[in-house]
This record gives C-alpha cells, structure tokens and sequence, in this order.
C-alpha cells in the first residue's frame, strides 16, 4: 500500500511542534480553553491562505472535505465555524509574531548555509523598502483610518535581497505617509535601499549620503537639477545619458554640492524612457538599472504575503485583523524552502480552491510587526 503524505501536511512540517508549543505557553493562548487547540486554529487559518479561502464557512467544510483523517496535519476533528470565529477574536495575536520569528531565524540560517544569494558583483546589502494598503471594513475597523467610506492598515516591509527575506516591517493607518516611516530607517553605511517615487525626499537623499547610504529610486519629471558633468555611455547599450548633477535646491553656501547621478535607460520590454536617481557614482549604469528591475522581488513579495481573507464576511474583530498578516508572511517567508522540498505530487487534501505556496506567510506576519 502506498502512503501519501499531502502537500500541506508537509508544509506544516516546517513549524516544530515543540517550539509551536512553548510559544502557547510564553502567551498563555490556550488560558480557559476549552479542547480547540492553538494548533488547531493555526492549521484551519493556514489552510484558509493557502487555498485563498473567503469565510470561515469555506474553511470549516474545506478541512472536513478531506478524503483522509486530519491526524496527519496534528487535529482529531474539524472545527466549528463558530469555535474558529470565537478563537481568532479572543486568542492573542502576538502568539503568531513568536511563531514568525522562530520561521525566520531558520530561514535566514538556511539562507546563510547556502552562502545567500548573490545576483551582482558588489558585496553591498541590497535592500528593497515599499508599502502596500491592505483594505478593511470602515464600518467594522474605525479605526483604521483611510478615507471617509474606506478603511484600511498600510503595510511598509524592508526586503533584504539576500534569501529575499523581510528584514522590517511595521503596520499603520492607511493614509500614514511613507517617508515618515522611512525616515525612521537606521541603516549600515554601504547599504543600497532601492526605492519607487513615492519616497522622493531630497533633503532625505542628502542625509543618507552624508551617513555613507546609498540609495536607487525613479526621478520625479520637475525635478529641479543643474548637470555637474556629462559622462560617457557605451555606444552600445540601453544607457543613453549618464550624468553627475546637484540640486540647487539643497545647496547652502559656503559647502560643497551634493552630487547625484541622472540616468536616462532605454527599457525595451515597455518601449520607454526609465530616469533613475542614485547617489552610486561608482557602480556601471546598467548595473544601476539591473538593481532598480530587482526592486519587483518586493512587489512580488507584498502580492503573494497582503492577500487577506475580506473581514467583513468573516466578521474578524481588531485582534483577527492583527492576526491575519502574520499568517501570510509565515508562507512568504518560507516560499524558497517549499520549493526546495520534494513534495509529493498526489496530495490528499484538496481543498476547494487551487492552492497557492506562494500565498501563506505573509499573510498574519504583518500587523504584528507595528507592535
């Protein structure tokens, strides 16, 4: 007889039951409970990521749709529609944060065993930092404060591309600006943060220079700039203009300028004109553009980790909220080491949807991380 251990089974292998349960403990989560365990809420809440569930009630019939018993993901029975709802608002979010970082201190170990993952020559930290709006329900949530008939939480992540691995993030109210968070940001000297539009700070630009941090961003079409020197751009390329320039506007007298470089890229995939903005003197401009196009690994990341369960139908309370993006980022997180494992192609859990790896840890990991 041949044995099957379905593929969700195996992705829970990756979460140590011991670890799991001295973080029960650390929380007290299972404090008057009354036989659904910790456990078993995660399961059902991993579940629902990874098949991108919408209400508890596809959760619930999903799990009891399974052609084998639940004892190969750790639960004896499936759980009430009402026992979850009662569990995700009652349970302590923070109980999900431990388990995150216990995931991801192994992942940054892996990621360290195999020597990380290097796509350019220079030995500098890449980092990609974006912030994505998770929607919620401005009738259930007042408190999260978006627009007047819109509520909604902002999520800003800080993705180291070494293993492509969260390094920060923080959870606010959907309309807090982006800036201020970034401005809140202490970076090593020789770091190159690679950033869209949306941050274009100058003021903040001179100070990472002056901190020896380096940075790689879109420049904005009224930028105000005077050209210190022309350079020479290879006769063939993508690079049509490379230039060294400062802004009068950060000027003070009696102090040098604080030089930027402006690169005009030929992109072929959209047919248009990219001009990046860097204080990297050093590096080759097509160097600079091949950064700049990996900064989408963060937006691949906020795609696979912000998807959520719609609230409103599982009528979550603000601890559920907290929860749900703790969840997400648990599976994003892990998504190179899922590919790594042999996984059996005949799963025997099915769930109702197709399911996606990629969706389930990013989900419930983000919220937290603001506390």
């Amino acid at each position: 007889m041949t044995q099957v251990c379905s593929v969700f089974s195996q992705l829970l292998q990756l979460f140590s039951r011991g670890e799991f349960a001295r973080a029960v403990n650390k929380h007290s989560a299972e404090r008057n409970a009354k036989g659904f365990t910790c456990w078993g809420q995660f399961v059902a809440m991993l579940f629902c990521q990874v098949a991108q569930l919408k209400s508890l009630r596809e959760v619930c019939m999903g799990l009891a749709s399974c052609e084998a018993p639940l004892k190969h993901l750790g639960i004896s029975e499936t759980p009430k529609k009402s026992t979850l709802a009662y569990a995700n608002e009652k349970r302590p979010w923070e109980l999900y944060q431990t388990i995150f970082g216990q995931l991801l201190e192994k992942c940054r170990a892996e990621v360290a065993a195999r020597g990380g993952r290097k796509k350019f020559r220079f030995k500098n930290k890449l980092m990609s930092l974006d912030g994505s709006i998770i929607d919620l329900s401005a009738s259930m949530f007042d408190w999260a404060k978006y627009r007047r008939t819109k509520g909604a939480i902002k999520l800003h992540l800080l993705l180291d591309h070494e293993g492509y691995l969260p390094s920060f993030a923080v959870v606010t109210e959907g309309k807090h600006s982006e800036v201020a968070v970034a401005r809140g940001l202490r970076l090593e000297a020789g770091t190159i943060l690679v950033i869209d539009r949306g941050y274009n700070d100058y003021e903040w630009f001179a100070e990472m220079t002056g901190e020896g941090v380096f940075f790689v961003t879109r420049m904005k079409t009224n930028t105000v700039y005077a050209i210190e020197h022309e350079c020479e751009v290879p006769t063939k390329g993508n690079v049509l203009r490379d230039q060294i320039i400062s802004l009068p506007g950060l000027r003070k007298a009696g102090e040098e300028p604080v030089l930027f470089r402006r690169i005009e890229y030929w992109n072929e995939d959209k047919r248009e004109i990219l001009v990046f903005f860097t204080n990297l003197l050093h590096l080759a401009a097509s160097t600079i553009a091949a950064i700049y196009k990996d900064r989408w690994q963060v937006e691949l990341f906020f795609e696979n980790s912000t998807w959520c369960t719609p609230l409103d139908v599982m009528g979550f309370q603000e601890s559920t909220a907290l929860n749900r993006p703790w969840a997400g980022v648990l599976v994003d997180s892990v998504r190179p080491g899922i590919a790594r494992r042999p996984l059996c192609v005949e799963s025997t859990v099915r769930p109702r949807r197709a399911a996606s790896l990629a969706s389930v840890f990013a989900e419930s990991a983000a919220a937290q991380l603001s506390a």
